[in-house]
């Protein structure tokens, strides 16, 4: 949830990742035109919006030859629900752009909250907003409407609580959440005298039906979407229990999902750890996004 600790893991993955055909064609020229389409070209588009407040506009990142049925991920920055930026998703940008050069990539921003407005539900009613337009706009972009959701810290707490409880249109086909909080009414953070920690679950109150109206992990049930969990077993801010909760949660209704704990790490992690993770997403999306 610290933002140094994202620009870390950010940095990582930047650095992770820095046919034609000889036969004769069958067809005149002029009957290839009628039957082939024009083939669109890569275009990227920045800070749209999508509302009229500060935060709400968003990166697109529109692949060549894309059509109606280019699936989209959808990145969304941590930052403790206060701070945060799109750009420190830039690693995690660098990466699908690399690895899965086929799919639109939308990186947002959202409003931040601070000790007199709550991150609920203002947070979550942007990624609403925003795929309402991403639909509104499916023709002009050329993409689908199925969506994969990666968040990191906080980021991935929104993509899990939005995807489960909020998404009426059953867009989502995978969420993946690296380092997200899952539970609020976990004993880890009731019972913490970290200020830091006290201080990050004080934005949303104090009152039990909120604090589970906001945790995913009282939100998801049988018809959730697949999921990916990953989790470093010595985070100073996000419990294992966090992870190890949701997963066996998960594991009881049946949905699909992985979940990976790396027990040495915190909140971030470099070397073959970062490597395994990258792979395990790559393949994640392929399965669960690109194949629907």
């Amino acid at each position: 949830m610290k933002k140094v600790a994202l620009s870390v893991f950010t940095l990582l993955f930047f650095l992770l990742v820095s046919c034609s055909s000889d036969g004769e064609n069958p067809m005149p020229p002029e009957m290839m035109e009628e039957i082939v389409p024009e083939t669109l070209e890569a275009v990227t588009l920045n800070n749209v919006t999508y509302g009229s407040a500060e935060g709400q506009n968003y990166d697109i990142y529109l692949p060549e030859n894309r059509t109606l049925d280019t699936k989209v991920v959808l990145l969304v920055h941590g930052g403790g629900w206060t701070s945060g930026d799109k750009a420190d998703m830039v690693g995690f940008l660098e990466l699908l752009k690399s690895q899965l050069p086929q799919v639109a990539i939308v990186n947002m921003n959202y409003r931040l909250a601070d000790n007199e407005t709550s991150p609920f539900p203002m947070q979550t009613d942007d990624i609403t907003t925003l795929v309402a337009q991403l639909r509104e706009k499916q023709t002009e972009y050329q993409i689908s409407t199925n969506l994969g959701l990666l968040g990191v810290s906080a980021g991935g707490h929104l993509s899990l609580l939005w995807s489960y409880a909020y998404d009426t249109e059953e867009q989502v086909k995978m969420v993946c959440s690296i380092v997200g909080p899952t539970n609020f009414l976990d004993e880890a953070y009731l019972n913490s005298t970290d200020p830091a920690i006290q201080e990050l679950i004080g934005l949303f109150g104090e009152d039990t039906e909120l604090l589970e109206e906001t945790s995913p992990l009282f939100q998801v049930k049988t018809t959730s979407p697949p999921t990916q969990l990953f989790y470093g077993g010595q985070d100073p801010l996000i419990p294992t229990s966090q992870g190890v909760d949701l997963d066996a949660k998960l594991t009881e209704l049946n949905v699909l999902h992985e979940f990976t704990l790396y027990e040495t790490e915190g909140h971030g992690w470099v070397g073959d750890n970062l490597f395994d993770t990258s792979i395990k997403l790559k393949a994640f999306i392929e399965t669960h996004l690109l194949a629907n």
